[in-house]
């Protein structure tokens, strides 16, 4: 079964388009190192919440807006072999394509999946 990575970020509002580019750019670098898909999602109904919350997580300021993006690949054994291939590829290195948020509050994590519909 497929392997995905998750993430959840806050990105200033105003660099939504700064967002889009630099997603894409990344995103041709992932399927080139073997993800399968690479979505990326802007947050149009994502409710604070008092405990818990998508905004809460990200520690998310008024003038930003959750982004929830996720790659899936072929196995966690391609995305291993990935992984250190991709953090040194220089198409996205800071000074090539900066991350247009806070990157410290960025959540995310590995996941096996366990059922597709």
């Amino acid at each position: 079964m497929s392997y995905v990575d998750g993430f959840v970020a806050a990105v200033p509002t105003a660099n939504r388009q700064a967002f889009i580019e630099h997603a894409r750019q990344a995103a041709a670098v992932f399927k080139e190192h073997g993800a399968l898909k690479v979505i990326e999602c802007w947050g149009d109904d994502v409710p604070d919440g008092e405990l818990t919350s998508f905004p809460l997580a990200v520690q998310c300021k008024p003038d930003e807006t959750v982004i929830f993006s996720w790659l899936v690949w072929p196995s966690r054994e391609v995305r291993d072999r990935a992984m250190p291939r991709i953090m040194e590829d220089p198409r996205l290195s800071p000074e090539v394509n900066p991350m247009p948020f806070d990157g410290k509050r960025l959540i995310y994590g590995g996941f096996e999946m366990v059922e597709e519909a």
